[in-house]
């Protein structure tokens, strides 16, 4: 009987121990869809802040650089949580508004890489143009170097040919 009970401990411990990974994915994902769901729903509020924007440049309320200018400052100084911001690129590549990288507003990312080699902003706005999605890269959070996974959700606010976007790290 001592045999038994040992056998079935051992047994128990070691699905224990191996469900425990397959816990921690399902915590990670269910983790990560809530997030995906969050900057998605945040990065279509801020498309339709500008869209109220457009409206007012269209009905003569403003010219389109003054309603540019009126959005880029509002995706900069727009935030959510503790560490949710935005940004915009223009669909050629040029950096428009960044909540902490304005030393870098008004130059082309399209070449830049991340610390794994990817092109992330020729990813970003290819799944902007093809009507939003979500894209995987590394980059540094505020004020540190050292890059970081990242996954953010683009979309692209045709009026500008802005492709705006938010993220979280993993």
């Amino acid at each position: 009987m001592k045999r038994v009970l040992i056998a079935v401990f051992a047994v128990f411990l070691n699905m224990m121990f191996l469900s425990l990974p397959a816990v921690a994915q399902a915590k990670k994902l269910e983790t990560s869809s809530a997030q995906d769901i969050l900057i998605k729903s945040e990065v279509e509020t801020a498309v339709s802040m500008l869209q109220a924007i457009f409206t007012k440049y269209q009905k003569g309320e403003m010219n389109l650089v003054q309603a540019k200018k009126l959005g880029a400052d509002l995706l900069r100084e727009l935030r959510y949580g503790t560490e949710g911001y935005f940004w915009a690129d223009t669909t050629e590549g040029v950096l428009v508004a960044h909540h902490f990288r304005r030393d870098v507003e008004g130059k082309n990312r399209l070449e830049a890489k991340d610390t794994q080699g990817t092109f992330y902003i020729k990813e970003l706005l290819a799944k902007g143009k093809a009507g939003g999605g979500y894209v995987e890269y590394w980059f540094p959070k505020k004020e540190q170097s050292s890059s970081q996974p990242k996954r953010s959700y683009v979309f692209l606010f045709k009026p500008f040919k802005w492709v705006v976007g938010s993220g979280y790290y993993r």
